[in-house]
């Protein structure tokens, strides 16, 4: 058909006006020209950059294509027309997919690119073309001559749209497109599928999900369609995979609003998608790209709305640098309820309860969960850390035993031989003084270095009810030099001064302190309370420091008399607590300061000077007169009795 007019239905200035403003992203731009072929029914859509070649950007697709008799050019032309208005023009005509577009403006895009677009479609064999313009007289399209209409990937029907001298520049690398398209678009399928191409490259996007989720050290999926995310996952720790990935039911939350004809009604808004936390940032930092890998982004109808709502939603926690999730509601695109979508589709109207209710529950909710999940995975990876260098020291200390042995074995056997050669002598009785000797000097030898090195050097003894004086003295020996993986300190909030969960702590002691061929003994402070005679724990360990002969120190608690084998022949500091405040007087005050010096010199460590440490503790601690202390002691007394 010939002598065919393109009348643009609306005001030729609003194509001026938003044409090169509407969207700031090309990725964006790019989303609107692609969901149109959805809408379309296109099975296969094509973004072609002919740049180099002819100076044109071009999206085609296999839709069904627009027939300029039975009015569809018509219906194209009539900008910011609502697609969707009732239940049966909400899904598409042949594969019955639920429309993503609905304003009308998306034809509009392809202007935010290039001032002159042309438009090529053909539909049963009849083509139709125009150049869509933002600058248009008497609201009249020019027409292109249908005889020079040809397409590029498609024949009978289709749409082609071709972006002259476009102003966006597209990245080097077609996987870079790729990436930031599949953010817009992550549900691609074998029924629609995005193809890229330039030259003689062609690159056909795959579904990104399985990729991210790959990537993920904690997961959780929402909705039965979802789980299926479960099949990419790899889990580092198997034992703990019940902690680290987690299928839940869609979140489904009731709200009451007015429809488009101001009536009330009852609608679910339904949650459903997934959200993960990396294993690691390395390869993000690598890569910039438009679109970022730490993100949460909303999808409706299977088209993005909002790509990232973590700075809305987020605390800018350090941990949040690991998020990443999508989540699909399709209530945001409900045909019955006023459309919440901003004009560029980069948003949502930030007073729309739906999208309200939507930034409670991930902030509230989802979020703070997988921010726990992330660091439980992160305690994970530091136990397993811990227990290698373990592992690493035993096998050490077993070679500088074994090693040991050896060396005593052959230094008595070949002195024994070599003195009776010049002396006749009782061999046996040599034997037994060189091993003696021998014994005694291994100090001297320099073997235990290695092994010492990497050892605790101080544990703190306590029962769980006295941790806090047990946290007063561990923040006190910090202040003094000591690393926090030098402390053995099993109730410690500092994960470094613990022991692995795994291992016992008296399996810990027992291989390197009692069973160890190194001279190091650890340090214990013994941290004494009435608490203790109820604690197996603290009583166990007061055996094992008596029968290894460790040296020690004694901090008690409210006028505690420690017994033996604590060594009470020697001084002990002593803490009185009221009302959970700690108090001494200046003499237990001094004390206190002093036996932590004292334990910092032991060991080399850069202490403070007593001055420095009796500032740092004066948040902590009430240092009164010895009369005043008196005092307090008989009127909690009283007050107990």
């Amino acid at each position: 058909m010939s002598g065919k007019e393109y009348n643009l239905d609306i005001d030729p200035r609003i194509l001026e006006l938003l044409g090169p403003h509407l969207y700031t992203n090309i990725y964006y731009i790019l989303g609107e020209l692609i969901a149109n072929a959805y809408d379309a029914d296109a099975k296969n859509v094509y973004v072609i950059d002919r740049i180099d070649e002819e100076n044109k950007l071009i999206v085609e697709d296999d839709g069904s294509g627009m027939s300029y008799e039975n009015n569809d050019v018509k219906n194209f032309l009539s900008v910011a027309k609502e697609s969707r208005t009732n239940a049966v023009n909400s899904y598409t005509k042949v594969n019955n997919r639920r429309k993503m577009g609905r304003k009308g403006v998306g034809k509009l895009a392809s202007l935010s690119v290039s001032e002159n677009v042309n438009i090529k479609t053909i539909k049963d064999g009849e083509k139709s073309g125009f150049v869509l313009s933002r600058k248009v007289i008497n609201k009249k399209l020019e027409a292109i001559n249908e005889d020079i209409i040809s397409f590029i990937k498609i024949e009978d029907h289709g749409t082609a749209i071709e972006m002259t001298n476009p102003t966006y520049k597209l990245p080097v690398h077609l996987s870079t497109m790729a990436n930031n398209l599949l953010k817009i678009f992550p549900l691609v399928d074998e029924t629609f599928r995005i193809h890229l191409i330039r030259g003689d490259k062609h690159e056909i996007l795959e579904e990104s999900q399985s990729a991210l989720v790959r990537k993920m050290a904690v997961l959780t999926t929402l909705g039965e369609d979802y789980k299926k995310m479960n099949e990419f996952y790899n889990c580092d720790f198997k034992e703990q995979k019940n902690s680290l990935l987690k299928n839940k039911e869609s979140k489904k939350i009731i709200l009451n609003m007015l429809n488009k004809d101001n009536e009330e009604q009852d609608y679910t808004l339904e949650i459903k998608g997934w959200v993960g936390a990396y294993k690691t940032t390395r390869e993000m930092k690598k890569n910039m790209q438009e679109f970022s890998d730490n993100f949460i982004s909303l999808y409706a109808n299977s088209k993005l709305g909002i790509f990232n709502i973590l700075p809305i939603v987020g605390k800018n926690k350090l941990q949040e640098v690991y998020i990443a999730g999508q989540l699909h509601i399709d209530l945001f695109e409900e045909t019955n309820l006023p459309d919440m979508a901003l004009s560029n589709r980069q948003g949502y109207k930030s007073d729309d309860e739906r999208y309200r209710k939507v930034l409670e529950y991930v902030k509230d909710e989802l979020l703070p969960n997988i921010l726990t999940d992330r660091s439980f995975y992160s305690e994970l990876l530091k136990t397993g850390k811990k227990e290698k260098e373990i592992k690493r020291q035993k096998k050490k200390e077993k070679e500088l035993k074994e090693k040991s042995l050896d060396f005593k074995r052959e230094v008595t056997q070949e002195m024994t031989s070599e003195i009776s050669k010049i002396s006749p002598i009782n061999k046996n009785k040599v034997e037994n003084i060189v091993n003696t000797q021998v014994n005694k000097h291994m100090n001297s030898l320099g073997l235990k270095s290695t092994i010492d090195f990497n050892k605790r050097k101080v544990l703190i003894s306590h029962t769980k009810a006295d941790k806090e004086l047990a946290d007063l003295v561990y923040k006190t020996l910090l202040s003094n030099g000591f690393s926090k993986d030098s402390i053995l300190y099993s109730n410690c909030e500092d994960e470094e001064a613990r022991i692995p969960a795994k291992m016992s702590i008296y399996g810990y002691l027992r291989d390197f302190f009692v069973d160890s061929i190194s001279m190091e003994k650890i340090y214990v402070i013994y941290v004494t309370s009435k608490n203790m005679r109820k604690s197996w724990g603290a009583i166990a360990e007061v055996g094992a420091g008596w029968i290894t002969q460790t040296d020690h120190c004694i901090f008690t608690l409210n006028d505690f008399s420690p017994e033996a084998p604590l060594d009470v022949s020697r001084q002990y500091q002593n803490t009185m607590r009221f009302e959970d405040e700690f108090y001494m007087d200046n003499i237990e005050f001094d004390k206190f300061c002093s036996f932590i010096e004292d334990i910092g010199k032991k060991f080399g460590c850069n202490i403070l000077s007593r001055d420095k440490n009796k500032e740092a503790l004066k948040d902590d601690v009430h240092v009164v007169s010895s009369d005043e202390l008196f005092k307090l002691k008989q009127k909690y007394s009283s007050n107990a009795n």
